[in-house]
């Protein structure tokens, strides 16, 4: 029950985040939904420093993990609002958009989560 309340707690306060930088950065009227990508990039970069510091030094404990790497950057980074953007994209015929948002997306992602591994070396 412990680990599902941890996992609540930092879920929690990762969609917030999330939704506050959404809120802001995503327009229709720009192209590429930034708040989302932004998110998506900073979660792949927070995991990575998370995980890699958890993996280097071995202090943090398997709570901390689920609160900040489950729970956190789990509810801070979202799949299911990139996949719908780019569904829309593609409704829409934007295929450079899409394209340009996939591809960013997930090379940016990647190398936000070794950055993040390195970082802790």
């Amino acid at each position: 029950m412990k680990n599902l309340l941890l996992v609540f707690v930092g879920g929690g306060f990762g969609s917030v985040l999330r939704y506050i930088i959404g809120k802001y950065l995503n327009n229709s009227q720009n192209g590429i939904p930034y708040g989302t990508f932004i998110a998506n990039i900073l979660g792949s970069l927070l995991i990575g420093l998370i995980l890699g510091y958890a993996l280097k030094n071995n202090s943090l404990s398997s709570n901390q993990t689920l609160l900040l790497a489950t729970g956190f950057c789990g509810g801070f980074t979202t799949f299911s609002t990139f996949a719908y953007e780019n569904h829309m994209f593609l409704k829409t015929g934007d295929f450079t958009s899409f394209a340009v948002y996939t591809i960013a997306s997930f090379i940016l992602g990647f190398l936000a989560v070794f950055l993040g591994m390195f970082l802790t070396k």
